[in-house]
């Protein structure tokens, strides 16, 4: 890993993020010769999975190792990488990115890969077992649980929608209403459950049973305790895209989450200013975040180039 020095202040692009987006783009910007940087917090959203799924060739590898030959792949191509947290951000003519650590890196182009946090449900043993067999993304994790008895703790009426879903890699599958009243429920979601064989069960979950280190069932507030081997539930998605806003990128409110408003490349409403992987959208999975960073990095090289050469011409 390339250590960034207090001589090395100015680049043609910063990354801020080293997930699958970041490292991506960078490695893309690296391989076109262009002098890049990567702040990286180490925070990545999938470090709790022992295991990522659904990336071509790289099925069921860890997401350690995968950040790792990441970073690999970028030093080869003179990428520096620096472990730190960029804590303010302002622009002129180009950009310049405060880091926690004190020093200042400017760039002409800004990358803001730096994904979104899970907050779950405030049930005692949730968070201990998140990512484990509390599970959030059916396609992430459903093979591997398959078959075994579901549960879905319910935090939203669309969490009906969880419910259906993961239906197709169970036919054990209860649906705990929680801090949903019935009545929330849909003749449609209703009879959509009752067809996929989807058990609902109302009153709300006090927490979890757990045998072994190994889940064995959903206690409610009354102590009934109901046998699951797995449960799904759905994060709050909490982006972090402060670093977006402090620029001005215009922002729209989702149902997951505020996130800037981008272009098919990932470019933002401020010239220069690129958005990538679950800094610009809710539902990106590794496989996604790294194409939304290819995709990006690629742009900002030809938006490089051919300012380059705009300025020489006038010349």
């Amino acid at each position: 890993m390339v250590t960034v020095t207090e001589k090395t202040e100015d680049f043609e692009v910063i990354v801020v993020g080293g997930g699958a987006a970041g490292l991506s783009a960078a490695l893309v910007l690296g391989r076109a010769r262009r002098r890049t940087l990567v702040v990286d917090a180490g925070e990545p959203r999938n470090a709790p999975a022992a295991h990522m799924q659904g990336y071509l060739s790289r099925d069921g590898m860890s997401p350690a190792e995968f950040l790792a030959v990441g970073r690999e792949e970028i030093e080869r191509y003179g990428v520096e990488l620096v472990r730190d947290r960029a804590v303010d951000v302002t622009r002129d003519e180009g950009f310049a990115v405060r880091l926690a650590g004190g020093r200042t890196v400017r760039a002409r182009q800004l990358v803001v890969a730096t994904g979104l946090k899970d907050e779950l449900p405030p049930v005692p043993g949730l968070a201990e077992r998140f990512g484990r067999d509390v599970l959030h993304c059916p396609y992430c994790h459903g093979w591997e649980v398959r078959d075994q008895a579901f549960g879905v703790l319910a935090s939203t009426a669309t969490s009906v929608h969880q419910a259906l879903m993961v239906s197709q890699w169970s036919k054990d599958v209860t649906l705990f209403l929680h801090t949903v009243a019935e009545a929330e429920l849909t003749g449609e979601d209703l009879r959509r459950l009752a067809a996929a064989g989807v058990r609902v069960v109302p009153g709300e979950v006090a927490g979890l049973t757990v045998e072994d280190d190994r889940l064995t069932g959903v206690r409610l507030r009354g102590g009934r305790v109901y046998e699951r081997e797995v449960v799904f539930v759905a994060p709050r998605a909490v982006p972090r895209t402060d670093l977006l806003a402090r620029l001005g990128a215009e922002m729209s409110e989702t149902p997951f989450g505020t996130y800037p408003v981008v272009d098919g490349r990932g470019l933002t409403t401020v010239p220069g200013l690129w958005a990538a992987g679950n800094a610009s959208g809710f539902a990106e999975q590794v496989v996604n975040a790294a194409s939304r960073g290819y995709r990006a990095g690629a742009a900002i090289n030809g938006e490089l180039l051919m300012a380059d050469l705009d300025a020489t011409a006038v010349r």
